[in-house]
């Protein structure tokens, strides 16, 4: 076995050696084959007899969806591509060669469970000629592991891997130094989960990993792990209990540094790397106990799904029995969302943990948890996806002992990090407004439910981190828009970001501490005569590079080929594959076109929004716009919504000549 796989000092009991001998033995079945180079590792090449094969699972704790999984070596040679099965995330791919140089580097590109883009990595270190047929498991911390290994995100080092030999040599060193280093790092939840040995666990290719609330699936399940770029441009991997209120993170990790160490040949220390206070993430202890059994609410819904239940039926079900509301849903409401999937023969996957409805969380109980899961048609293609919060019950006989409950909220409220530019009809970059593209923050507070015209309110006030107040009013539109006038409680809207982003170039309210993460933002509002107030956190830091290759845009625009208003009037089929390509970490979430006239302040615009598909689909046909005679638009816009993992929004409008 090669020198290379094991640390020089262990980071865990003194009984990792032989857990690492374990692990080797999983992930490439080291030694055996022909000589004294059947292993190969950090550049070797190993020739196999036959054609080698590559296996495991992508989840994120729940399945990914719809994923795309790419496999390339050490050269940067391409091995090829091939997508995962729906039910499971579990993928399998015969190798395009039998010559490999070490490592092997693996990425998946797909959806969640919430419908929230992922790109993900795994590695197998180690090359073996008697080991042809290998696994990579692919999850939040196989990419974490690999992240530490190489120092840096694994993305764009993966998209020129044939330019990043040297690095790849490196990950290969690093990779099980780094996974042992993870493993310290979410040691509490390795406890509660009840990992008799965790020494043998190995994050990139347990034997046992399975998407199905396991103990390894719940260790990802309970973790929000993430790579971020600090203020100062250095790459940090940072981790924290998902269940928190809070979207903070607990334990922040120096990827450069952490690698430094890791790739010592004697001492290392990669805790120096550790920035944070905190040196292991918190556990959600006593919720974990329970989560094993999620997946039966899956079945018990889909049974009542095919026994054709109606709304009434569906509304009186003992699943529902406890239901309140859900970002103003109430029972009744989701009683109908769910006799549409009895219409439509629909079926729920695998639920995904997504955080922790509760204001507080003692003693590592929520008791609203928040959840999203995959909705699927006969064919097993992803429709649809559905987000709730569900609460545990031992005592349940419902066939689930967890049901549904909703998150306790009357109305919806957010705040996205977001960057906007603008572009005209030819695609190139609009001198009409300086700077552009600019970055800046979106507040979203809702007041109209789907499927009423009713507000739930006409004003709110948005008090930032920095402690200056934003009011809000009532445009007849989803959300409430930015008021310019303090205590109005109607006005006309743009039907652009004006309506509810706070953009720095414009607004000076907007310091330092509104646009990082976590930054706190208090709403407050009257709710049925009831006065309230609830806190919000940005989910992510505000992008401080704009690259334009991150804005949407759209197939086929160029000066040859302008959009025209005309094409709204009578409808028009876009596409947006070539970003969707470049971009697999992020989809596009809104398409809204935009007809005003804007010699007339008064005169309300006709807003039209379209919900694009998931992807992989990249086309959508826009309906044509009908017209009142007595409107005469002179401006035409429409507008392109994309999102990424962590939250941060990119918008693009293009302003349509006539």
């Amino acid at each position: 076995m090669p020198s290379l796989f094991l640390p020089s000092r262990p980071f865990a009991p003194r009984q990792l050696g032989l857990g690492l001998l374990l692990v080797c033995a999983v992930l490439v079945g080291c030694g055996g084959g022909k000589g004294g180079d059947s292993s190969s590792g950090g550049g070797g090449v190993t020739e196999f007899a036959s054609g080698p094969t590559l296996s495991g699972i992508a989840a994120v704790g729940a399945p990914l969806m719809n994923a795309r999984v790419a496999v390339v070596d050490g050269s940067g040679a391409s091995l090829g591509s091939t997508t995962t099965r729906a039910p499971d995330g579990s993928y399998s791919l015969t190798l395009s060669s039998k010559s490999l140089t070490a490592p092997l580097l693996v990425q998946v590109s797909g959806l969640d469970a919430a419908g929230n883009p992922q790109v993900l990595h795994s590695a197998v270190p180690i090359l073996a000629a008697n080991a042809s047929a290998m696994v990579a498991h692919v999850s939040p911390l196989s990419n974490a592991v690999l992240a530490l290994a190489l120092g840096a995100d694994p993305q764009p080092v993966f998209a020129a891997a044939k330019s990043n030999g040297p690095a790849l040599a490196a990950a290969a060193t690093a990779a099980s130094a780094a996974g042992e280093f993870v493993k310290t790092l979410v040691k509490t939840q390795l406890t509660d989960l009840k990992f008799s040995n965790p020494t043998a666990l190995s994050l990139l290719a347990d034997p046992a990993f399975a998407a199905n609330k396991g103990a390894h699936d719940l260790l990802i399940e309970s973790l929000r792990v993430s790579l971020v770029k600090n203020s100062k441009g250095v790459m940090q991997l940072q981790l924290s209990n998902k269940l928190l209120p809070s979207q903070a993170a607990e334990v922040v990790v120096d990827l450069p540094m952490a690698q430094t160490e890791l790739l010592k040949t004697s001492s290392p220390t990669p805790t120096n790397a550790i920035t944070s206070t905190l040196k292991a993430t918190t556990s959600p202890t006593a919720t974990l106990a329970n989560l094993a059994a999620l997946d039966d609410l899956s079945a018990a819904l889909n049974k009542l799904i095919a026994q054709g239940a109606s709304a009434a039926t569906i509304g009186s079900h003992a699943l529902l029995a406890g239901y309140d509301t859900h970002n103003g849903r109430l029972k009744a409401a989701l009683a109908t969302k769910l006799a549409d999937y009895v219409a439509k023969n629909r079926q729920f996957g695998r639920w995904q943990i997504t955080g922790c409805a509760d204001d507080t969380v003692t003693g590592g109980l929520c008791k609203r948890v928040l959840v999203a899961a995959p909705i699927s048609d006969v064919s097993g293609t992803v429709v649809d996806t559905f987000s709730d919060a569900v609460s545990y019950s031992k005592t349940s006989t419902t066939g689930s002992v967890w049901n549904l409950i909703g998150n306790g909220k009357k109305l919806a409220l957010a705040v996205y990090p977001l960057a906007f530019q603008a572009l005209a009809a030819d695609g190139t970059n609009s001198t009409a407004i300086t700077p552009n593209p600019v970055a800046g923050l979106q507040i979203n507070i809702q007041t109209l439910l789907e499927g009423s015209a009713t507000p739930l309110l006409t004003q709110a006030t948005v008090q930032t981190p920095g402690g200056f107040s934003i009011p809000f009013a009532n445009c007849g539109q989803a959300q409430l828009c930015i008021s310019s006038t303090a205590g109005a409680t109607s006005l006309v809207p743009t039907g652009g970001l004006a309506d509810t982003a706070l953009l720095r170039s414009s607004v000076g309210w907007i310091g330092a501490d509104d646009i990082v993460l976590n930054a706190k933002y208090l709403v407050t509002y009257s709710l049925s005569g009831t006065a309230e107030s609830r806190a919000v956190y940005l989910p992510a830091e505000v992008p401080a590079e704009l690259p334009a290759a991150r804005f949407p845009t759209l197939d086929g625009v160029s000066s040859s080929a302008t959009l025209r208003g005309g094409q709204l009037l009578v409808g028009m089929t876009i596409n947006w594959s070539a970003w969707a390509a470049a971009n697999p970490d992020m989809r596009l979430i809104s398409v809204r076109t935009v007809l005003n006239v804007p010699a007339d302040p008064t005169q309300a615009p006709l807003i039209n929004d379209t919900t694009p598909p998931l992807p992989p689909s990249t086309t959508l046909t826009l309906a044509g716009i009908s017209v009142p005679d007595t409107f005469v638009a002179s401006n035409y816009e429409l507008w392109l919504g994309a999102q990424d993992a962590a939250g941060r929004r990119y918008y693009t409008r293009y302003t349509l000549t006539p």
